[in-house]
């Protein structure tokens, strides 16, 4: 298992590295995303 904290100026932004970077890679076999908003 592994965790990583990312960050972006914008939501999509976030959403795009996910879906075209980390999910992209090999031996992923499923993500699990939980969005932290602070306010």
């Amino acid at each position: 298992d592994i965790i990583a904290r990312i960050e972006g100026q914008t939501m999509e932004k976030v959403k795009e590295t996910i879906t075209w970077k980390i999910r992209r890679l090999d031996r992923v076999r499923s993500t699990l995303t939980m969005i932290v908003v602070e306010g």
